[in-house]
C-alpha cells in the first residue's frame, strides 16, 4: 500500500491478525531459581492452552520437562498458581487431568517412550479431582513436599497444609499424606525457616479476600515432623499481609498494608519488637493482589539485599538494604516488572516487558553496587513482532471523576504508519474494562490492543476505583460500590476523550472480561437509578450515572457476571462471599444485587451486546451469559452470543482467542459503520 493513503478509520489494513496475536500468546510465569538452573511456567495456546514446565541450565540450553499431553496446572482457587517444584533429581508438579501430585526425574522429560522415565503419582486418584494442590515447599528432612491442599468433598470446600510423601506411598494409600495447619478457610505461603524447625504461612477466612485481610502466622515443628501450636504475628481482619520469607531462623519478611500501602516489613519472633518494622515506608506498592498462590513480589539476595518489585501504577525492579532502607532501581530495558520474583544468590529471575517489548523471562545479575545489572533474556511471550511502527505506545492519564476523586487510565491511539484518516474524522474508541475487580493494568505490550488500534479503534484501558497499585484507599473505593464507582469511572474516561476531540462521542465502545464484563454490561443496562439506590454515590455521581444510556454504542463481555443473586449461588468457594465486599452481605443486601445487575434491566433502549463465554467456566458459569441473552432477545436488542466448548475462565486455545477477535471487530464495525477488510461478518440476533 502506499504511504498515507486515506482510509476510514476501523477499515486501515493490518499485519496483525486474530492467529498472529493467539499464537503468540504464550504465558511465561512463577520463575524459580534452583542453583544454577531457571524453571519457569509457559502456557501454550498453540498446544489447547496446556501449562508446561521449562528449565535453562547452566549450559544454557533450554529444555521441556514436560512434554504433552501432561498439564501442570492446578485448579486450587480455580485461578491456580504456582504449582511446581524442582527436587533433587527432578520436579513434583499437579496434573490439570486429574489433580494428583506427580514426581518426574529431570533426567529424562516426561516422555511415555522413555521406557519408565514419565511421571510418578504422589497422589491418590480421585473422582472430579477432589483433592487439588499448590504452593509446593520441601520439607525440612526433604521427603515430603508441603503445600496448601484443597478438597472437595460431600458438597463442601475445605483446605489446609499438608504433607506429600516424595516416595508416592501416599498414591495408593491416601491416608499417608498428613495435615499439618487446618482449621481456617484458606490457606497461603508456607514457608519453613532455613533450620527448619518454624514454619510460617498466610491464612485467611470467608467472607475476607486475601486483599481485605490476612494473618502471617508461625508454628514450631516438632522432631516428628508435627507442627505445634500457632500464634500470630502479624495481619488481622483489615490488615493485608503476604508473601512471608525468612530472613534468618527468628525473623521474617513479610508484605503489609497497614500503612495504607503494601509496604515491605520485618518481623521479629523473639519479643524484641512489639509490631513489624517497616524497612522503606513509601506511597508505593510493593505486591500486587493474591489471584493465584504462589506469587512473591520480592526475593532475598544472598547478601542479604532484597531483590523488590515496587512502584505506583506500574512496577519496577530494585534492590533493597533492609539495614539502611535505601532503594536502588537497576537499570533495565523494561518499564514493566512482573510480581513473580526468584532468587539464588546474586541472581535474579523475573519476566518484564514493556509497550514495545514482549513479555519475556530474564535473569538478572544484581551488581554489588550501582545500578547496571547484567540481564539475559531467557524466553520472551513472542518470538517475532510486527514493525513498531503498528504498535501504539499508551500514555498514562489521571482524570478526575464526578466527586473530584482520580481515576487513572492509559490511552492508547490509533497507530498504523500506512494510513492517515480523512480529514475531521475522529476514531471510534473502545474502554478496556479489567477483570478482578482488585487487579491493575499497567503500560505493556499487548498485541491485542494493537489488533484494533492499527486497523484505526483506539482504546483507554482503564484503572477505575477499586483497582490496585494506587493504594488501600483507591482499592477501598469499590467497597460497597461495584456498580456504581467502576460504571461512573469507566465513563468519566470515555467522555474525556470525547470532550478532548480525541474520540467521536457516538463511537464509543466497552468490553471487559470477568468482573470488567459485569462493569461493561452494568454501563449499558442497569436502572438509571443506580447510584440513588447504592446510597453512598455523592450528588455529582447520582447525575453522571443518570446519563449512562448515551455514553456507549457498544458492549463487550468476555465471560462476564450479569446476575448477581445468580453469581452468589454458582460460583467457586474463592470468591463466593467476594460480594459481602462489593456490594453487601445477604440476604439483607438483596435489593442491590437486583438494582445492580445487567440481567433485568436490558430495555428496548439498549445497545448492540457482543457475549463470548466458556462452556467450561466454573467462575463465571454459563447461565450467566445465557441469561443476558435471553433479555436482549427478548427486547429485540441486536447482539450475538458466542459459546465456546473447552474454554475455562480466560480463553487458551489458539482458535478461540482468534475466533473472538475477529467477531469483536466485526461487531463493532457493524454497530459503528465501518468495514473491517479480512474479517468474517458475526452474524447479530435481533434489531
Amino acid at each position: 500500500m502506499a504511504s498515507a493513503d486515506t482510509v476510514r478509520y476501523g477499515e486501515w489494513p493490518s499485519p496483525i491478525s486474530g492467529a498472529d496475536i493467539a499464537r503468540g500468546r504464550v504465558g511465561l510465569s512463577f520463575p524459580t531459581v534452583a542453583g544454577s538452573a531457571v524453571w519457569w511456567h509457559e502456557s501454550r495456546p498453540a498446544e489447547g492452552g496446556r501449562m508446561a514446565v521449562a528449565c535453562r541450565t547452566a549450559d544454557g540450553s533450554t529444555r521441556d520437562m514436560l512434554p504433552a499431553p501432561w498439564n501442570a496446572r492446578t485448579r486450587v482457587h480455580e485461578y491456580g498458581g504456582l504449582s511446581y517444584l524442582p527436587v533433587p533429581g527432578g520436579f513434583v508438579f499437579a496434573n490439570f487431568a486429574d489433580q494428583r501430585l506427580y514426581r518426574c526425574a529431570a533426567a529424562r522429560p516426561a516422555d511415555p517412550a522413555a521406557g519408565g522415565g514419565g511421571p510418578r503419582p504422589l497422589t491418590a486418584a480421585g473422582a472430579g479431582a477432589a483433592d487439588r494442590y499448590a504452593d509446593l515447599t520441601l520439607s525440612p528432612r526433604g521427603d515430603e513436599i508441603w503445600c496448601v491442599r484443597e478438597r472437595h468433598a460431600a458438597g463442601r470446600v475445605s483446605r489446609a497444609i499438608v504433607a506429600v510423601p516424595l516416595d508416592g506411598s501416599a498414591a495408593d494409600e491416601p491416608g499417608a499424606v498428613r495435615v499439618l495447619v487446618s482449621g481456617s478457610d484458606f490457606y497461603a505461603y508456607p514457608v519453613l525457616s532455613p533450620d527448619g524447625t518454624v514454619l510460617a504461612w498466610i491464612c485467611w477466612d470467608h467472607p475476607r479476600m486475601p486483599w481485605d485481610g490476612t494473618e502471617l502466622r508461625v508454628a514450631e515443628i516438632g522432631g516428628d515432623g508435627a507442627v505445634g501450636d500457632q500464634r500470630v504475628v502479624a495481619g488481622g481482619k483489615r490488615e493485608s499481609v503476604l508473601a512471608p520469607a525468612w530472613r534468618d531462623d527468628r525473623s521474617l519478611y513479610l508484605i503489609s498494608d497497614r500503612s495504607g500501602w503494601w509496604n515491605l516489613y520485618l518481623a521479629d519472633l523473639d519479643g524484641r519488637q512489639t509490631a513489624p518494622r517497616p524497612l522503606c515506608p513509601r506511597e508505593e506498592e510493593f505486591a500486587a493482589p493474591l489471584w493465584q498462590l504462589g506469587m512473591r513480589p520480592y526475593a532475598v539476595l544472598g547478601d542479604g539485599r532484597i531483590a523488590v518489585t515496587h512502584g505506583t501504577g506500574g512496577s519496577r525492579l530494585g534492590v533493597l538494604d533492609p539495614g539502611s532502607g535505601e532503594l536502588a532501581d537497576l537499570d533495565l530495558p523494561y518499564q514493566v516488572v512482573m510480581r513473580e520474583l526468584s532468587a539464588s544468590g546474586m541472581t535474579v529471575a523475573a519476566v518484564a516487558g514493556g509497550p514495545l517489548q514482549p513479555l519475556s523471562l530474564i535473569q538478572v545479575s544484581v551488581p554489588a553496587s550501582g545500578s547496571a545489572a547484567e540481564v539475559q533474556v531467557l524466553c520472551r511471550t513472542a518470538d517475532s513482532l510486527p514493525d513498531p511502527a503498528y504498535l501504539p505506545v499508551p500514555r498514562a492519564v489521571r482524570l478526575a471523576g464526578p466527586s473530584g476523586s482520580a481515576v487513572h487510565a492509559f490511552v492508547y491511539p490509533p497507530t498504523n504508519p500506512d494510513v492517515r484518516p480523512p480529514d475531521g474524522e475522529l476514531p471510534p474508541y473502545v474502554v478496556w474494562v479489567h477483570g478482578g475487580p482488585t487487579a491493575q493494568v499497567m503500560p505493556r505490550l499487548d498485541l491485542e490492543k494493537a489488533f484494533f488500534t492499527s486497523r484505526g479503534i483506539g482504546i483507554i484501558d482503564v484503572n477505575y476505583g477499586g483497582s490496585t497499585g494506587y493504594g488501600r484507599a483507591y482499592r477501598d473505593r469499590l467497597r460497597g460500590q461495584w456498580g456504581v464507582v467502576d460504571v461512573i469511572d469507566v465513563m468519566t474516561a470515555a467522555r474525556a476523550l470525547a470532550a478532548a476531540g480525541e474520540a467521536d462521542g457516538k463511537r464509543l465502545a466497552i468490553r471487559g472480561g470477568s468482573a470488567g464484563g459485569w462493569t461493561a454490561l452494568a454501563a449499558v443496562t442497569s436502572g438509571i437509578g443506580l447510584a440513588e439506590a447504592a446510597g453512598r454515590a455523592e450528588a455529582a455521581g447520582r447525575a453522571e450515572a443518570a446519563e449512562r444510556g448515551a455514553v456507549f454504542a457498544a458492549a463487550t463481555s468476555y465471560f462476564g457476571v450479569t446476575d448477581l443473586r445468580g453469581f452468589a449461588a454458582q460460583t467457586h468457594d474463592f470468591e463466593s462471599r467476594y460480594l459481602d465486599g462489593l456490594v453487601g452481605p445477604l440476604p439483607e443486601s438483596e435489593p442491590l444485587y437486583a438494582e445492580r445487575a445487567p440481567v433485568g434491566h436490558v430495555t428496548d433502549a439498549t445497545c448492540p451486546v457482543l457475549l463470548l463465554q466458556g462452556l467450561d467456566d466454573p467462575i463465571v458459569p454459563p447461565a450467566q451469559a445465557e441469561s443476558i441473552a435471553a433479555d436482549l432477545a427478548a427486547h429485540g436488542i441486536r447482539h450475538a452470543y458466542l459459546a465456546f466448548p473447552g474454554e475455562s475462565h480466560g480463553f487458551r486455545k489458539a482458535e478461540t482467542i482468534a475466533a473472538s477477535l475477529e467477531a469483536e471487530l466485526s461487531f463493532y464495525g457493524q454497530v459503528m459503520g465501518f468495514t473491517p477488510p479480512g474479517v468474517p461478518e458475526v452474524p447479530l440476533s435481533g434489531g
